[in-house]
């Protein structure tokens, strides 16, 4: 028996080198390529991909359809195969229109998509090189340092200070140190102190990591095969389903009715069964996917142009339909570009002595860049020649501190630098004026005073403090007690340039806008006046500990900003405005912010931000502009709007028509159109609402959030279908009795009728304006005109007649002509009379 060898996490690293056939220098780009064909993507499932014969086959998959391909080969046999060829003609005819509509749309999603492509960086051919994590293979070797997200299961091969947040993998909630050795074959997943594991990613420090599985074969891969994991389900996709199920319980009761009926007035079963398939078509969106895909498609590439990359196709909705956004205040609200305003002793005068001890502590941190070290670093430099680093321990989000260790002559020096609160915690004495030393009680009341001035002016400050700890040579959390303060770090991040239109134009938008901060409260509510928040409530981390979900939630909506938050309360009050009935969008580009993104409705980072964060997120900005902001929310709801505009279609002309002809048919002793006829009727009529997605869209359907509502789209459909089965017996009754018609001149004045209504219908609702002031697109516009040209030539053409038309009296023509207009009038008047009754 084969004994297989042991585990990675308990191999060495140059046998697990040889084992994987690689070097400490990584794989060439050739090896990378065959592995890639080997293991497949670097996924936890496979990548979608838009094969051409498998997007053609989609358009088939609707089960209506397939019956009634059935149903024509059937006919083929049986009765007439000039008809079964025709109507199959037809049917394959929209498949291709579908298509191809489709197939543009999915090629400028990937294209889009590949602007924010998450990448690492990797030895490719000797050197470094960035690389799509999804091409990353077996044997690559990476380079890890803080933000960045683990692309693999690894084994590290060098690594200092690492520390990796593995709550994804093992729930824990601190992050976890990372070390160079070889551990037991048995050691558990959450002990493996020399693995890296997908799925995690890295809080603070620097490594070197060996990959030895991608995709499905890592640990996380295996929870995901198991758990089968699946995105949760938006608003828009809710909304889609819910209306196909509105669709298909109408579609279904109205098919079988009328089947039976026919049946039971002894026409052809066939013709009878054709003709109720017919039917359904006519009465089912079949489009619908199509349609939505190239609205989303066309919306998202809309906004790329504005600088908004989708990369969720269904979130455009929830981001058209946003009320609450949540943002941090620096780099959105403010410039983000942190000055060091001044250093200060405890007096509140300038110390040189403060400013060396921070540029030391800003000068040997190697964990995630970050504003506030690069402005100590680039204030004052100093001579450093003096001083070698020992040790670090690096910044968390708990302790909310980074300490250094730096030798020079004497005893080793730790200095530490943080927020001002967590600071003072570990200090027992207080450097005053001219170096003498004195309690820390003695002058936390005059820290504090000097910390609410600061505050006040919407300075952010952060304290300095120091210890001598002798010969010692590695310093832990728990070396951080008895310190020495200094004296405090006075940091400047003025307001962007117009800022306060912008939050103006989202507040006119119906977007109010919450700051979740780490900062101090009296900061937070200063940049908040500044940038025209009247009056701002301001809640801390420290009342949300004592407050229950159901206290929060009873004043989440009430609170502007949320201050000295600490990171994993984001997500609780994500989640607590959530329940509050609002659509909520969160905004963040920092290690600590993927939690939130993800419980948000629509989870919006920036192009700039760490890969943990761009990943969880919905909705990349290609720049931290708010401005950028308040363009893509007016395309969403752009995109959003113009999709409703071809469900108000199918359910209001086509529906009418449909349901008219079903009606017409138990009374009159022909079928009042022929199968092939409906489906060509259907395929005419979906042509102008393929180009709906270039429409464009009057303000007052931008200006608010609006969701899908079914109970408003069933009044619509039946509000606009009566109106549209009123004038279409008006139509029977005309050829039938005025103009005396015999079967085919009926069907064709039928057709023409239907087509030409259901057309020119499209430019009355698709907005609530009165038609004549609210402009089409071009496109629509275009599309509409030329439909309407060609269904007044075809019955004159051989392929009219292969249809079953016949051409008509110019009398006949005027008569259709008059009812249409009418149609069109009473449609306005009646659209008029809805929105004055029913608000959406």
């Amino acid at each position: 028996m084969t004994q297989l060898p042991p585990p990675y996490w308990s191999t060495s690293a140059d046998e697990l080198l040889r084992r994987l056939n690689t070097t400490p220098k990584g794989l060439t780009a050739e090896e990378a390529r065959q592995r890639l064909a080997e293991y497949g993507p670097n996924l936890l499932k496979p990548r979608k991909e838009f094969h051409a014969l498998a997007l053609l086959l989609a358009q088939f998959k609707s089960p209506i359809i397939l019956v009634l391909l059935a149903a024509a080969g059937l006919s083929f046999f049986l009765s007439d195969p000039a008809d079964a060829l025709i109507i199959l003609t037809i049917i394959f005819a929209s498949a291709l229109l579908g298509f191809w509509q489709e197939r543009g749309a999915a090629d400028a999603v990937a294209k889009l998509l590949a602007i924010v492509q998450i990448k690492a960086d990797v030895w490719r051919d000797g050197s470094p090189t960035e690389v799509p994590v999804e091409n990353i293979v077996p044997g690559d070797v990476v380079f890890l340092k803080a933000s960045d997200k683990i692309p693999g299961d690894c084994l590290m091969l060098e690594s200092k200070d690492l520390f990796v947040d593995e709550a994804a993998m093992t729930g824990e909630t601190y992050p976890v140190e990372k070390t160079v050795g070889v551990l037991g074959a048995d050691t558990l997943l959450g002990l493996r102190a020399n693995s890296l594991f997908l799925g995690t990613h890295v809080i603070s420090g620097t490594a070197t990591a060996l990959v030895v599985r991608t995709g499905r074969d890592t640990e996380f891969g295996k929870v995901a095969e198991r758990l089968k994991f699946r995105p949760p389900e938006t608003e828009f996709e809710r909304g889609v389903r819910r209306f196909g199920y509105l669709l298909m319980e109408v579609t279904l009761v109205l098919v079988i009715a009328i089947f039976v009926i026919n049946v039971a007035l002894a026409r052809p079963v066939l013709e009878a069964f054709l003709f109720s398939l017919a039917l359904a078509v006519g009465l089912t969106p079949q489009l619908l996917p199509a349609i939505i895909s190239i609205n989303l498609a066309h919306g998202a590439k809309r906004m790329a142009a504005r600088g908004v990359i989708v990369k969720r196709l269904a979130s455009i909705e929830n981001f058209g339909s946003m009320n609450v956004f949540c943002s941090d205040k620096t780099g959105t609200l403010t410039e983000g570009i942190v000055h060091l305003h001044a250093a200060l002793d405890v007096e509140g005068a300038v110390s040189d002595k403060v400013l060396l001890y921070a540029y030391l502590n800003a000068r040997f941190e190697t964990g995630f860049l970050n504003p506030i070290d690069e402005a100590i670093r680039t204030h004052r430099p100093f001579d450093l020649s003096g001083y070698r680093k020992l040790d670090e321990e690096p910044y968390d989000f708990v302790r909310k501190r980074l300490s250094i260790l730096v030798s020079q002559d004497g005893p080793h020096l730790m200095v530490t630098k943080g927020a001002l609160p967590n600071v003072l915690d570990v200090c027992t004495s207080a450097e005053a004026a001219g170096g003498a030393r004195v309690e820390i009680a003695s002058v936390k009341e005059r820290i504090q005073k000097h910390l609410e001035e600061y505050s006040a002016q919407g300075f952010r400050t952060l304290g300095v403090a120091y210890r001598h700890v002798g010969d010692v040579l590695r310093i832990s959390k728990q070396d951080e007690t008895g310190m020495t303060f200094l004296g405090f770090l006075v940091f400047a991040d003025p307001p962007k340039p117009g800022i306060a239109e912008t939050i103006g134009d989202l507040k006119r938008l119906g977007v109010s806008l919450k700051i979740i901060t780490g900062d101090n409260r009296l900061v937070a509510a200063h940049v908040s006046g500044q940038v025209g928040l009247e009056t701002p409530r301001v809640l801390t981390g420290s009342d949300l500990h004592l407050m229950s979900d159901e206290a929060l939630l009873n004043q989440v909506n009430a609170v502007h900003v949320f201050a000295e938050v600490e990171p994993n309360q984001k997500e609780r009050i994500i989640l607590a405005l959530k329940k509050a009935g609002n659509v909520v969008g969160y905004g963040g580009d920092g290690i600590n912010d993927a939690s939130a993104l993800h419980a948000a409705d629509v989870g919006i980072s920036v192009d700039s931000a760490v890969d943990v964060a761009k990943e969880a997120a919905d909705i990349v900005l290609l720049e931290k502009d708010l401005g950028v902001l308040v363009d893509g929310v007016r395309e969403g709801r752009t995109t959003f709007a113009n999709t409703l505009k071809y469900v108000f279609m199918a359910t209001s002309a086509n529906f009418g028509n449909m349901f008219s002809m079903a009606g017409a048919s138990l009374f009159l002793p022909f079928l009042p159109l022929l199968p092939k006829q409906i489906l060509l009727t259907n395929l005419l009529t979906d042509i102008p609402e393929m180009t709906i997605a270039t429409d464009s869209v009057d303000r007052e359907m931008v200006d608010q959030p609006r969701r899908w509502d079914i109970a408003f789209i069933r009044k619509f459909m039946l509000t606009f279908g009566f109106v549209s089965s009123v004038f279409d017996y008006l139509t029977f009754g005309a050829l039938l009795f005025v103009l005396k018609a015999g079967t085919e001149q009926f069907r064709t004045g039928w057709f023409l009728e239907s087509v030409i209504s259901a057309s020119v219908i499209v430019l009355v609702i698709r907005s609530r304006r009165p038609f004549f002031r609210s402009r089409p697109g071009r496109w629509l516009l275009l599309a509409t005109l030329l439909i309407g040209g060609v269904t007044l030539i075809v019955p004159f053409t051989p392929f009219g007649r292969a249809f079953g038309f016949t051409p008509l009296p110019a009398f006949f023509l005027l008569v259709l002509g008059g009812i249409v207009a009418l149609y069109v009038l009473a449609a306005e008047a009646a659209k008029q009379a809805f929105y004055a009754r029913i608000k959406f």
